[in-house]
């Protein structure tokens, strides 16, 4: 069964990582386009040839004129957008007390008015249309917070409030357009890679499923939201984290 045949899907920061994840899925389970939004073009070519459903575009998600405009192209070329994917995102980690002004405003910017953004320009064309699904990447460091985080923790926290409240938004005048949110716990990307053993082990052992994400399990739960299975699920939080309780 093919959970995204003909869809035209866009998902942010989707030449690697989680986002790689979600928009390979998306390709593999029919999408007519998949759009992978990113900051640098260095793995469009390979993901492109891998998955011909894949196209690459360099947009700066804190931009407004950049992510208009790429909306309007993408518009142009397919007349509709069935499903948005808020996945870019940063993280300058640092104790409060050490936390720059610029760390901060760096991640408030990108991983939240991005967020923003996106969905700003996008919304409409799906209203327009009478449906859609978005979903945006939180985390459970946005729904039980963690040292050493509060700008991530601020913004993915807002990632939840806002999804809640654009579900009731873009859902006026009949629109059938979802907005739901994943958390996902600690993940097997490329950057958590490189975080000692010594980090991690506590952080499986808390976990009641034994081992960290990875990023199949977090696309999953996103194709699901994404695709009309979920038909009737708006304005929810999908935990994917094996159990861990912060």
């Amino acid at each position: 069964m093919e959970r995204m045949k003909n869809k035209v899907c866009v998902v942010t920061g989707g030449a690697r990582g989680i986002g790689r994840g979600i928009a390979e899925t998306f390709a593999r389970e029919g999408a007519l386009r998949v759009w992978a939004l990113d900051m640098n073009d260095s793995e469009f070519p390979a993901l492109e040839k891998a998955f011909p459903a894949i196209k690459g575009a360099v947009v700066n998600v804190t931009d407004a004129a950049a992510v208009e405009a790429f909306v309007q192209q993408a518009q142009a070329e397919h007349g509709h957008i069935d499903v948005l994917v808020n996945n870019a995102g940063i993280t300058k980690d640092a104790l409060i007390n050490k936390m720059s002004e610029n760390d901060w405003d760096a991640v408030i910017n990108v991983n939240l008015k991005g967020v923003f953004l996106m969905t700003k320009f996008v919304a409409p064309v799906m209203m327009d249309k009478g449906e859609g699904a978005i979903v945006s990447i939180s985390s459970v460091v946005g729904l039980d917070g963690n040292i050493g985080q509060s700008n991530y923790a601020a913004t993915k926290g807002g990632v939840v409030a806002m999804t809640k409240g654009w579900a009731k938004e873009f859902a006026r005048k009949g629109a059938k357009v979802r907005v739901n949110a994943v958390s996902p716990g600690y993940t097997r990307t490329p950057m958590i890679e490189t975080v000692p053993d010594k980090v991690l082990d506590p952080i499986i052992a808390r976990t009641p499923l034994g081992r960290l994400a990875e990023i199949q399990d977090i696309a999953n739960g996103v194709l699901f939201l994404c695709s009309d299975e979920a038909a009737f699920v708006s304005g929810q939080v999908l935990r994917v984290d094996g159990g861990l309780v912060l």
